[in-house]
């Protein structure tokens, strides 16, 4: 065990007494950001992997999109590339989203889950996923114009980060007060 004057909490306090109280409050929350940025790290390997599989699937098999394809030219409302980046992205994030609600409920969120995964969550992740993935696919497809595909989808990556940290912090994974039945006098 790490004696209590060791730790770096308390040498920043020693050193450092009125920069440490500002920024004291805001470690937990510094804590969790850093812990999903590494979850996320595996996240990108997942995302960015099944992503890259299903765009070249997608681009060799030209079929596989037919039925998108014939709705697209129905409403005229996006070209086949488009679709294309849109179909291999969607299917990435289907994938990646279950591993990160896992990881995350284990993990970053650990304290607020009682590590137990729970269908409500499930759904709630998901849903504020959705938002996430929006960002993340509406980036991709915007910076899609501007640079090769591989460092769009990085772009992509980011925005949803932003997103989707600040949905599990303040949406899936929040603080619970206990109910007043459960405070004791």
């Amino acid at each position: 065990m790490i004696p209590r004057s060791k730790l770096p909490i308390d040498r920043l306090r020693a050193n450092f007494p009125r920069a440490t109280a500002l920024v004291e409050p805001y470690f937990d929350m510094l804590r969790k950001a850093i812990s999903f940025a590494l979850i996320g790290v595996v996240n990108v390997v997942i995302d960015t992997s099944v992503f890259l599989l299903a765009y070249s699937y997608l681009k060799s098999h030209g079929d596989a999109l037919r039925p998108l394809d014939a709705l697209a030219q129905w409403c005229a409302c996006t070209s086949h590339d488009t679709l294309l980046l849109v179909a291999a992205n969607i299917t990435a994030w289907v994938v990646a989203v279950s591993g990160s609600y896992t990881m995350n409920s284990f993990i970053t969120f650990a304290a607020e889950s009682g590590r137990r995964l729970r269908w409500r969550d499930y759904g709630t992740f998901v849903a504020s996923g959705i938002l996430g993935a929006f960002a993340n696919t509406t980036a991709l497809v915007v910076a899609a114009h501007f640079m090769p595909v591989l460092p769009a989808k990085g772009c992509a990556i980011l925005a949803a980060f932003v997103v989707n940290f600040s949905m599990s912090h303040f949406v899936v994974f929040r603080t619970r007060r206990p109910a007043p039945e459960d405070v004791t006098s």
